[in-house]
């Protein structure tokens, strides 16, 4: 979800070394829809995004459990999604195995059964987990369409307003350059229980096959929204 850029993303994989850490972070942004290729006109795009780190890729999706929703893809190989660019955003110091006890106690704030559209969906997990690892965002333009429905929200759909509850929320979820969360904030062991990485199994079966389903016809939904006000404005 977001803005597109015209032609290939700024900034790719393979720009230059940045920051002290060791090991390269980067972005890969999909599209949901072949939409986008007009949706860029007016400004928009339905994209899906993971983190690349390690040599593994690592977003967030949706199910109906109390469990993590964060699942682990080969690299640009994420199904249900049509691979759209890679985008360097920087580089940590955590090594491989730092990185996995990382991933999986983060995975415990992430559980399937809390996605939503507009305040918590994959993109929003990419630009966390970028931030902890390097302390840059992502590009705004990825997740412009859910920016975009929390400002409208009360033209939305019932299903996918946020609740009064969502303000407070949506004031800590990461829009722009402001997030500061450090990759060494602490997790309580008890949060690891029975929250780790979804397999790659469950991924194919249930939380990208619901992610797909709910961000599309959201993310449309959000599109008609914008199309009416940049028409009567």
């Amino acid at each position: 979800m977001g803005g597109a850029v015209s032609g290939g993303c700024a900034g790719a994989a393979g720009a230059g070394a940045e920051g002290e850490g060791a090991y390269t972070v980067v972005l890969n942004v999909y599209d949901l829809t072949p939409l986008n290729n007009y949706l860029h006109w007016c400004g928009l795009g339905i994209f899906h995004s993971a983190v690349e780190v390690h040599g593994s890729e690592y977003s967030f999706g949706a199910h109906d459990h109390p469990t993590s929703g964060v699942f682990e893809v080969e690299p640009k190989c994420c199904p249900g999604f049509m691979y759209r660019c890679s985008i360097f955003i920087g580089r940590t110091s955590l090594n491989p195995l730092e990185f996995r006890d990382f991933i999986q106690r983060m995975a415990s704030e992430y559980h399937g059964d809390t996605y939503h559209l507009i305040s918590k969906n994959c993109n929003h997990f990419t630009d966390d987990l970028s931030t902890r690892l390097t302390g840059k965002p992502i590009p705004g333009w990825v997740n412009r369409l859910a920016k975009l429905g929390a400002f409208c929200n009360c033209l939305l759909p019932e299903s996918m307003r946020l609740e009064s509850t969502g303000t407070k929320h949506l004031a800590d979820c990461h829009f722009s350059d402001d997030s500061h969360t450090s990759s060494n904030e602490h997790f309580e062991d008890e949060d690891l229980e029975d929250k780790h990485l979804l397999s790659q199994s469950s991924v194919s079966e249930d939380a990208i096959v619901k992610e797909v389903h709910r961000t599309l016809a959201g993310s449309l939904a959000l599109v008609l929204v914008y199309s009416t006000l940049y028409k009567d404005a």
